[in-house]
């Protein structure tokens, strides 16, 4: 038999179980704490802001850098939660080079997974290359936000190839240099 699960609203826009079903239902008091005690780090964040006349927090930036030995860029069937290259490139030519250079286990067949490089490296075609100028054909973006959209990508193509958890990824976010404005 199911027992619903009954929720109050907090007043700080979260919804919880509450104490009675708490109680009455076992439900992990880790769980219950780790809540309350975002809700709380939220409030402090909150105040120390107010606190500060409405000064806007130093925002750190990150500064894009190619990991040498990464080679996530260079998985190019990348899986259904990636953009196919259909809806990249406005250029057919582009799309057959693309699926050309894809070998049958998805990897890019110029890449050189033993030593983890890329054997036509300088003349690579430019949908190869993490430049302003290319994320701004292929996606729009502006030279402004290019580091943090650049860094954001290869963040989720390394998950994606090599996991959460992976020294590669470990590896990018040391690469990066952080610079803070403001």
């Amino acid at each position: 038999m199911m027992t619903a699960i009954h929720l109050r609203n907090t007043g700080m826009g979260s919804v919880v179980p509450s104490p009675k079903y708490v109680r009455n239902n076992a439900m992990p008091r880790l769980n219950i704490l780790a809540m309350a005690r975002k809700r709380i780090q939220t409030r402090q964040v909150q105040s120390k802001a107010k606190r500060d006349n409405g000064k806007q927090p130093r925002e750190e930036n990150e500064k894009w850098s190619c990991v040498s030995g990464c080679g996530a860029c260079c998985k190019l069937a990348k899986g259904p939660s990636f953009a196919p290259p259909e809806d990249i490139f406005m250029d057919v030519d582009d799309i057959v080079l693309y699926w050309s250079m894809t070998g049958p286990d998805g990897w890019c067949v110029n890449y050189d997974k033993i030593n983890r490089t890329c054997s036509i490296y300088s003349e690579r075609p430019y949908f190869c290359r993490v430049e302003p100028d290319v994320f701004k054909k292929l996606y729009g973006i502006n030279e402004k936000n290019f580091n943090k959209e650049a860094c954001g990508s290869c963040r989720d193509t390394i998950k994606n190839v090599y996991g959460s958890i992976s020294s590669e990824l470990e590896n990018f976010n040391k690469a990066i240099t952080k610079t803070r404005t403001n």
